[in-house]
């Protein structure tokens, strides 16, 4: 089942993605969240409001793809409530492009709910210029009775906002397919002030804190009986025994069958309540309470405030400017999936999501627009679960001819593409002149620690000699060791002798030399599997550290 996926995710989905075979569902959908919301609500003529929202070109515009799925959505006869959401949203919003992120996200969750098991739970992590929109879509697709939390990420400590409240979190709905879903109990760690503070009992269990055995409110019936001469209707409360613990010494079964008086009985029985002076026995103060032991840790709460963001410094960050912490996906994944259970992101950028359920012994599906991102997870996987071996993607180009394909319909991608097989990481600024310049290796051979560099050019086009004599000049004036020419059209005679002229590269230490230029095919690098000759190792982005796959499935309490 563990496959990449290149390509728009509603082909995919549709394409390759059977119903009902995804356990769980996250997706991180690209959306500027830096940009002033107001700014999306402008008409698509205002030419202003599409320069300022350079993030959704090609991607969120009102164009004839966005009609045509608006098109598409409001003549669904299947999907009667989400037409009529969509039709009304379009009445107040206009062709805009916040609406056309809407339709384009609402195809898509369509499909998403289609690939979802009827015990699977679906996780959209969205930013708040959205979210409420959001929300009415996933109402009308999931039904309201299946929404489960509005979960809060703070996903930095502090933000300065002009004129406004610093925008410091993210929100992540969590919906489900059904009232049948898997969930576990997953826990975190307590403040250390808090457990100083509250946590000031101890038994041969550990320390533990006392907690209310009632809740507020008289009910009627079992809830409401008096147990050992305490009523808790008497001081307005009724019976509120914790189910966990209760399942945590019989059989949840068994636990079912209890009535309240038994299952406090069996509290007691096995030491879980305090009793308080019997002299307070009418007053609430007096009523027994149970045990709350540290070691059981609190379970996990709708706002999240113990996984920081990732800093500049942190050992996990690749640089990809929305990467999450593994952390985060982990607590998700391990809440409401199981041990072998399928993890699908249609939107894998980093790949964030895909490592996390390879880390806890799930399958997962990625599927991204870019080979960039895509090149970026392999090689994230590859570094950190060696024991993968090759990673099977689907959508990339097998020949020659898929390669052309590539070329002509995205020349950025295709170049993205290219670099991604020698392991080269792209240059920033690639809507600009690239004066030469693709794509870097970084090698190391001295041990000075500063790294080497190997430039990259990819062509997709025509080439000669001047192409070549072009990557020397970028050589010479970047101050780099070597060079490295990928063309998808058959070099020259001509190239190959002006590659020549550039001479060779010593590598300090080791007792060989290197073509300082060297030029390779796109047919001899997927056809005849040729490599560079450059020093080792060579790699692409920055290094992600090596995992073990963990044999328990809690994670450790932070």
């Amino acid at each position: 089942m563990n496959a990449l996926y290149y390509g728009d995710n509603l082909t995919v989905l549709r394409r390759y993605i059977p119903d009902e075979s995804v356990d769980l569902i996250y997706l991180d959908p690209p959306f500027n969240s830096n940009r002033n919301y107001n700014v999306l609500f402008k008409d698509e003529s205002n030419r202003d409001s599409v320069a300022q929202l350079a993030a959704f070109k090609d991607t969120w515009h009102w164009d004839r793809t966005a009609q045509a799925t608006y098109a598409e959505l409001v003549t669904d006869v299947s999907n009667v409530k989400v037409s009529a959401v969509i039709e009304t949203l379009r009445q107040v919003l206009g062709a805009s492009q916040m609406m056309a992120y809407l339709v384009m996200m609402t195809a898509r969750l369509i499909a998403l709910h289609r690939v979802l098991k009827r015990t699977g739970s679906l996780y959209l992590h969205c930013d708040p210029t959205a979210s409420h929109y959001l929300r009415i879509v996933l109402d009308a697709i999931f039904g309201a009775e299946n929404f489960r939390n509005e979960i809060v990420w703070k996903r930095t400590s502090a933000h300065n906002a002009a004129r406004r409240w610093g925008d410091v979190h993210d929100v992540i709905f969590f919906y489900t397919k059904s009232d049948q879903f898997t969930w576990n109990k997953v826990t975190q760690g307590y403040d250390p002030h808090y457990v100083q503070s509250e946590y000031r009992h101890e038994d041969a269990r550990g320390r533990y804190c006392l907690s209310d055995l009632t809740g507020a409110g008289k009910t009627q019936g079992d809830s409401a009986v008096v147990w050992r001469g305490y009523d808790p209707s008497a001081v307005g409360r009724h019976w509120s025994v914790p189910k966990d613990l209760i399942a945590a010494i019989i059989a949840p079964e068994q636990a079912e069958q209890l009535s309240t008086a038994q299952k406090l009985d069996l509290l007691a029985e096995h030491g879980y309540l305090h009793f308080p002076s019997k002299s307070r026995r009418r007053d609430r103060a007096g009523f027994p309470r149970y045990k709350r032991y540290l070691s059981d840790g609190i379970p996990i709460q709708s706002v999240i405030t113990d996984i920081p963001p990732l800093n500049a410094h942190a050992r996990e960050r690749l640089g990809y400017p929305t990467q999450k912490p593994i952390a985060l996906l982990e607590r998700i994944i391990q809440a409401s999936s199981q041990p072998n259970d399928v993890v699908l992101d249609p939107f894998c950028g980093c790949g964030t999501a895909v490592v996390a359920a390879q880390k806890l012994g799930r399958q997962w599906i990625g599927i991204d627009i870019t080979h960039l991102a895509i090149s970026l997870i392999k090689s994230r996987l590859s570094e950190m679960f060696p024991e993968l071996g090759d990673i099977k993607t689907i959508g990339e180009p097998v020949d020659v001819a898929g390669a052309r394909d590539l070329a002509q319909a995205d020349r950025h991608q295709f170049q993205w593409w290219a670099l991604s097989l020698v392991k080269a990481r792209p240059v920033q600024g690639k809507h600009g002149a690239d004066q030469g310049v693709d794509g870097v290796i970084n090698f190391f051979d001295d041990n000075s620690g500063r790294s080497k560099r190997i430039l990259v050019q990819v062509k997709s086009g025509e080439v000669s000699a001047a192409t070549v004599r072009e990557l020397r000049g970028a050589l010479e004036r970047e101050g780099a060791q070597m060079a490295l020419l990928i063309t998808l059209e058959p070099p020259t005679a001509a190239m190959y002798r002006e590659a020549a002229a550039a001479g060779e590269y010593q590598h300090a230490f080791a007792d060989e030399r290197y073509p300082r230029l060297q030029i390779l095919t796109i047919e001899a690098l997927i056809e005849r599997g040729a490599r560079p000759h450059m020093p080792p190792p060579f790699g692409t982005f920055k290094q992600a550290a090596r995992e073990t796959p963990r044999l328990t499935d809690q994670a450790p309490l932070i």
